[in-house]
């Protein structure tokens, strides 16, 4: 079977059509049940922890895994599992005990019903609007990624150009983020995230039944796999060494316990720290387990269609997988489970970002935002959603000038998230407390001019360039706090001391 040519059976198209009209019931089932936007952003602080840590870890990967994540496992191996999900699962569950159990705490506190909300009280106005402003350009990179993945996608299995794909998965989301709120992306990532497992376990079975085709087994079968792909880390510097790996955790980190708004937003609508927890450790137990399944295919990609290119495998590697393995209907559910993963990961961000841009950003040039009805409130959530989803649809169409979508992923959006992420995680602790506005917004923008500074012709090894921005954001917001503590001598604001009492309260 040739992997250039890949069709689509009819039965597939009834299956994706019956899979879109089921996650379009669950969005209006779910928008019913919104009345405020508590419930449109937080699903009113109810949600179950083992429902908010599938979600969490189903928005930790979207059609990316698929396309750009199946050409590195092509071509690279086994060691996109160790530096991706070993990474995140440890970074996870290590958040699970000091990060996750605050975010509900914080809401509990202040009331807060998006991420950045807390930072004008926990620092000032600017830091506030400097962290909302710059995670929204970052979420733009991101968002945008994931429409190029899911564009890829529908590319390997319909020939559909990827600008059509980008397009008509930005109009499709955007249709289906109107209806429904957080609760309405909770339901929808569980679904497909049961639709997942099941073809990805009907997959990792159709391959190993079929080894025997070539000569192998399950294990005999990495032996022929290209030199250096069964390699735990890869020599040298950059993607996949294990230089790369042990910078790249700090990253993953900070994006994987809050720096990333949606997952976050995961945290935060849980009903104490306790179910946070919970959910935490869940998520970190999916991401330890479930990639070994996942990637098995992928990784003997090189035995059953071998000739691909890292790029040809981006496109075409699972859809032909797929089609080879996968008995008529079971490759459009396939499909239609990445779509609407991808779909509602990208509903999950904008709701965040439009809790951002209404509750954080708008209200500091426009003050009467602040007194709007609940309706009036949830049409400018709906009105923001659909900006912010054009501007990353524009983006998504062209992708190339930004290295691809393993280039946005891993470069851009990697890169911009440390600076963002770091106020705003470390403002959650105690031993952080002498870290002011000032600290916040210098710290933000040191991280941010070293990222600028890379992308200017500063010549850095790729997983220095990476973390840079991270540490370098790290290093000022640190710094300035011990200066405020023991040089200036300056005291802590009584309503901040309060707050970290209330975020180490373990009862909570």
């Amino acid at each position: 079977m040739s992997y250039e040519t890949l069709t689509m059976h009819w039965l597939d198209w009834l299956v994706v059509v019956a899979f879109f009209v089921l996650v379009l019931g669950i969005g209006i089932l779910s928008g019913k049940k919104v009345k405020n936007s508590s419930d449109f952003f937080v699903g009113g602080g109810k949600v179950p922890w083992w429902l908010s840590g599938i979600s969490h870890h189903v928005s930790g990967y979207s059609g990316v895994v698929f396309v750009g994540y199946a050409g590195i496992a092509y071509s690279q191996g086994i060691s996109i599992y160790f530096w991706w999900a070993v990474v995140i699962a440890i970074s996870v569950a290590v958040g699970a005990v000091l990060v996750a159990p605050r975010w509900p705490r914080l809401r509990r506190a202040l009331g807060i019903q998006s991420v950045t909300e807390y930072l004008q009280m926990r620092y000032n106005k600017a830091a506030q609007l400097l962290v909302a402003i710059a995670g929204i350009g970052s979420k733009l990179l991101d968002v945008a990624a994931k429409w190029v993945s899911i564009g890829l996608l529908l590319y390997g299995f319909t020939g559909m150009p990827l600008w059509i794909g980008v397009f008509v998965s930005g109009l499709v989301s955007l249709i289906y983020m109107a209806i429904g709120g957080i609760m309405a992306d909770l339901w929808t990532d569980f679904v497909q995230f049961i639709v997942q497992v099941a073809a990805g376990i009907a997959l990792f079975i159709g391959v190993a039944v079929h080894l025997g085709d070539y000569g192998y087994n399950l294990f005999t079968v990495f032996e022929a796999l290209p030199a250096g792909n069964t390699d735990v880390f890869l020599a040298g510097r950059g993607q996949g060494s294990l230089s790369w790996t042990l910078l790249y955790f700090f990253t993953v980190f900070f994006s994987y316990n809050g720096g990333t708004w949606n997952l976050a937003a995961r945290y935060i609508s849980t009903p104490d720290g306790k179910d946070a927890k919970k959910s935490a450790f869940f998520s970190a137990a999916l991401y330890l387990f479930w990639p070994l399944i996942l990637f098995f295919p992928m990784w003997v990609g090189p035995v059953i269609f071998p000739g691909m290119d890292q790029k040809t495998a981006e496109s075409l590697l699972y859809a032909s997988l797929t089609n080879k393995f996968l008995p008529t209907g079971m490759v459009g559910l396939v499909l239609a489970s990445m779509f609407a993963n991808t779909m509602t990961m990208c509903n999950s961000d904008a709701n965040t970002i439009a809790a951002v841009i209404t509750r954080d950003i708008v209200p500091v040039f426009k003050p009467d935002m602040k007194d709007l009805s609940e309706k009036e409130e949830l049409f400018q959530a709906r009105l923001w959603t659909a900006i912010f989803t054009a501007a990353t649809v524009v983006i998504a169409l062209f992708n190339d000038y930004f290295g691809g979508v393993t280039g946005l992923i891993l470069s851009w959006f990697a890169a911009l998230l440390g600076p963002t992420a770091i106020p705003l995680i470390f403002g959650l602790f105690p031993c952080f407390k002498y870290s002011d506005g000032k600290a916040a917004v210098i710290s933000t923008i040191a991280g941010l001019g070293v990222f600028v500074l890379t992308k200017c012709g500063i010549q850095m090894e790729a997983d220095v360039a990476i973390a840079a921005p991270l540490f370098v954001s790290a290093f000022f917001y640190i710094g300035i706090g011990l200066i405020n503590k023991y040089v200036l001598h300056q005291t802590v604001k009584p309503e901040i001391e309060d707050l970290m009492v209330k975020l180490s309260d373990k009862s909570l």
